[in-house]
């Protein structure tokens, strides 16, 4: 596991504010209210804990099917507004996933918005991009998310801001860590994704993220097919439909935690 601590006291950590998709707000890890939990919400919780009660103070501000420039438009001013002690920082997926996205080009932004945002808050974790060698859906973008997730770490120590690195996250490459849509995790993917962020921020976690999945059965190829189909009806289907249609999954979505409340 590669060291992204930079000797960080995570008790100072009194209030935190995560931005970016649908991968932030939670997608995938439905709470008991309708509402989505997610590895950030998880995050909160550990970070809570190293804080006297009460004291921690954290907002969400992240939507599903958010790009790159619609976040820095949308979310940067309200965490900079906020003050948070910590930010999280995800975006550029939903762009890197579209035809004939230039990945260098949405570095070039995102770093600008990096830039923006060290200038004001204490310390912002940023977040690299998975391996999807193993996910059906993405493992032929697995070049350009290479090439984005390298300019995220270079943009990391360019302004010293601790890295989720999700590349290096091998648990998160089975497919019980992503939701039956292939695109999200699943609640266990989340809250690895949690723990590991957690580590970088200096945190003793209950857990290894990276611990090892138990055997699974395996599967034969009339079922994978029976996967495989009802997957595009469910899925796929609907998301090229938004895409023809202009719409986002996050249209009339509003963020989850707008302020800086205690847990």
């Amino acid at each position: 596991m590669a060291d992204d601590s930079r000797s960080i006291n995570s008790g100072a950590f009194g209030s935190y504010a995560a931005i970016g998709d649908s991968f932030t707000e939670g997608v995938g890890d439905p709470g008991p209210d309708g509402s989505f939990v997610g590895w950030a919400d998880r995050l909160a919780v550990l970070l809570a804990d190293q804080r006297p009660e009460h004291t921690f103070r954290y907002a969400n501000l992240a939507v599903r099917g958010r790009l790159l420039d619609q976040i820095v438009e949308e979310q940067v001013p309200r965490a900079k507004a906020l003050a948070p002690d910590l930010v999280s920082f995800c975006a550029g997926g939903n762009d890197i996933i579209r035809p004939g996205s230039d990945p260098d080009a949405v570095a070039e932004r995102f770093e600008a918005a990096v830039a923006d945002l060290t200038s004001e808050v204490g310390t912002v974790m940023i977040t690299t991009g998975f391996d999807t060698r193993g996910v059906p859906v993405l493992r032929h973008l697995r070049g350009k998310i290479a090439t984005y997730t390298a300019h995220v770490r270079s943009i990391s120590d360019r302004y010293d801001c601790p890295v989720l690195d999700l590349w290096s996250l091998k648990s998160v490459q089975d497919r019980r860590a992503w939701d039956g849509d292939r695109l999200h995790l699943s609640p266990e993917g989340h809250t690895r994704v949690a723990l590991r962020a957690a580590q970088v921020l200096g945190l003793e976690v209950p857990a290894d993220p990276d611990q090892v999945w138990p055997p699974e059965a395996r599967r034969g190829s009339a079922e994978v097919r029976r996967d495989n189909i009802q997957w595009a009806r469910e899925h796929l289907v609907p998301w090229i439909g938004r895409r023809l249609r202009g719409e986002s999954s996050g249209d009339h979505v509003e963020p989850k935690r707008p302020d800086l409340l205690p847990l």
